[in-house]
């Protein structure tokens, strides 16, 4: 094959322009004294891993006026509970947190409905108060997400509402 006109021509005395190392490392491999072998851990106090996870907070931001708090409840508190549920359904398919995630964590505790049962909302102020302030209260919020049974995370955000409110106790693991 013929080359082009302007690709240059080298004669005995000159060089490319490029020539490959003498020496050529090695492929890369994990060996950092933090890098986790294997799935993440799973256990008490850990969370549940996904990618992107901060996503769910522009998801919680654009879902906002839609939240209906009662008196005595903080708006922080019922986003931050869902949160964790929302981050826990995500993990359980492996993926980020979609729209759906957390609109069925605020659908089962009956933060989308403007008049909820008395005792879900009696439950849900005993379990979120404060749940806002991670750092004092992160255990309180992975309490709520361990809470939701996983037959519930694996449901439809259809089929919860379908199912609230008369059966909230069971949606929630209350």
């Amino acid at each position: 094959m013929a080359a082009p006109r302007y690709a240059p021509e080298f004669t005995a005395g000159q060089t490319p322009a490029y020539e490959s190392p003498q020496y050529v490392p090695g492929s890369w491999k994990p060996g950092r004294k933090g890098e986790i072998e294997g799935r993440q851990p799973a256990g008490r106090r850990l969370g549940y891993q996904g990618p992107d996870q901060g996503f769910v907070l522009k998801i919680a931001a654009a879902l906002r006026p839609e939240i209906k708090v009662q008196s005595g409840e903080n708006i922080d508190d019922a986003i931050r509970g869902s949160i964790n549920i929302a981050l826990r359904r995500a993990s359980l398919y492996g993926r980020a947190p979609v729209v759906h995630d957390l609109r069925l964590a605020l659908t089962i505790w009956g933060w989308l409905d403007s008049s909820p049962p008395a005792e879900l909302v009696a439950a849900r102020k005993a379990l979120f108060a404060g749940v806002s302030h991670v750092t004092a209260h992160y255990g309180e919020g992975r309490h709520i997400a361990d809470l939701v049974p996983e037959a519930t995370l694996r449901m439809t955000p259809e089929a919860a509402r379908n199912a609230m409110p008369a059966s909230w106790r069971a949606l929630t693991g209350s």
